[in-house]
């Protein structure tokens, strides 16, 4: 784990386990709610492990907060501001790819604004959202195919798709050079109901 990416792990188990103590929960009982091992958890909160992305969104959605507030510190004012490079990489592929989670707005509707990049014959899968997530997607470069519960849309630089994200959805770049594109998620009503599935 390189520098960056141990302070972000610390950062979000201190919020993990902030916001599990204030709504006084065990860790065996935030296990049961989010279906992640309380090993993990327990990982998680001393900052030992960078976890996915879908895990991370379980146990926003068990806290009932938002993933962007679960991966950055509290703030007072509405107005946020997160210059150049400080985005939070939430995913790194094997080939070297990254997913950064630029801005986000707090729960119960939360917006996300990710930056994506895909190196040559790479991919993210993803399992389905919570229940009426919709998600925005931009190429900014290159060549990327979405697949969105079975069905590929192959889109190239300034092509859009809007498309449900509560079902099974992967982005690859089957193409030989770099893919860069901009993602928004839409999660709607986090901490109302108890909802299902993982996240990007």
């Amino acid at each position: 784990m390189d520098e960056k990416a141990a302070v972000l792990a610390t950062a979000i188990g201190r919020r993990v386990k902030d916001e599990r103590l204030n709504r006084r929960l065990t860790l065996d009982q935030l296990a049961e709610a989010t279906g992640v091992s309380r090993r993990m958890i327990v990982s998680i909160e001393q900052g030992a492990t960078n976890p996915s992305v879908g895990t991370l969104l379980k146990i926003s959605d068990a806290l009932g907060v938002g993933l962007p507030e679960l991966v950055a510190p509290p703030r007072s004012s509405p107005v946020s501001v997160i210059r150049s490079g400080e985005g939070a990489a939430l995913w790194t592929g094997d080939l070297g790819g990254s997913g950064v989670l630029v801005a986000g707005t707090r729960s119960p509707n939360v917006l996300e604004l990710w930056d994506w990049t895909l190196e040559a014959q790479e991919q993210h899968v993803s399992e389905a959202h919570s229940a009426g997530t919709m998600e925005l997607l931009q190429v900014q470069q290159g060549t990327i195919t979405t697949t969105v519960a079975g069905e590929p849309f192959t889109l190239g630089e300034g092509d859009a798709l809007t498309f449900p994200g509560d079902v099974n959805h992967s982005y690859v770049n089957h193409s030989e050079t770099k893919a860069r594109f901009s993602l928004a998620v839409f999660e709607p009503g986090v901490g109302f109901t108890q909802k299902e599935g993982t996240h990007d």
